[in-house]
């Protein structure tokens, strides 16, 4: 099964100008079975066919890659917030030379990402956490050069809780299907608050789906302290 994926996941991205040599598209693979293996006793994914998988899991997690090639070559910290099954942070982990933090709030989804990690072999370049957001940046203040979110709230709630993570001139990928205008606005108001510009907007489209991705630089401090409460992101969010 590996040998068939990995070059299925090899001429993907090919073909979409992501580049990832075979080495790293058998790590690639290795990563899908093991999620779609674990999944079975926990809930990390609804994708489950392989080629589906390839396309919202792993192509979509690079995308990156394709508009900004350089990130292959960023050899700082970076963190993945809200990790889920390891996406997008491990497949970036696989194809980069950064040291990744995966968290996740849900302690069982980071021991299984860790699992995941020690399964590749990436224990020198990747960790996970269970903790909250909030929390890693309480630890590790304006630690990371890079950060991402994947679709997993609002934006100005993962703005939130990006900012304090972030060093300064820091980015910030979030990754969204199509955001409504509402939630545009709000992000830039919650963006204003914290501090980041937002420097780039790309939108991939595939036969099965659509990714857009909001690229922001931290340029300023922010307005108020963060991080707020835990929670209060989510229950109280900037902007709105």
């Amino acid at each position: 099964m590996i040998d068939g994926t990995s070059q299925k996941i090899q001429q993907r991205l090919g073909e979409v100008g992501i580049s990832c040599n075979a080495e790293q598209c058998e790590l690639l693979a290795r990563h899908l079975q093991l999620v779609i293996e674990k999944n079975a006793v926990l809930n990390l994914t609804r994708i489950v066919d392989t080629d589906d998988a390839i396309e919202k899991h792993v192509v979509d997690s690079l995308l990156p890659l394709r508009y900004m090639p350089e990130l292959a070559q960023y050899d700082g910290k970076a963190v993945d917030i809200g990790t889920g099954g390891g996406f997008p942070g491990l497949p970036l982990a696989i194809c980069g030379v950064a040291q990744w933090t995966l968290v996740d709030s849900v302690a069982k989804k980071a021991a299984a990402v860790q699992e995941f990690i020690q399964a590749l072999g990436l224990q020198g370049r990747a960790r996970a956490l269970g903790m909250r957001s909030e929390e890693l940046a309480r630890q590790e203040r304006g630690s990371y050069g890079l950060a991402v979110a994947r679709a997993v709230a609002d934006s100005a709630v993962l703005i939130e809780y990006s900012t304090p993570l972030l060093a300064d001139d820091g980015t910030l990928i979030i990754y969204k299907a199509k955001p409504e205008p509402a939630e545009l606005e709000q992000a830039a108001r919650a963006a204003e608050i914290c501090g980041l510009e937002l420097v780039s907007r790309e939108t991939f489209e595939s036969k099965s789906y659509s990714r857009e991705l909001y690229i922001y630089k931290r340029a300023r401090e922010a307005q108020i302290q963060l991080p707020r409460r835990d929670g209060m992101a989510t229950k109280r969010p900037l902007g709105k």
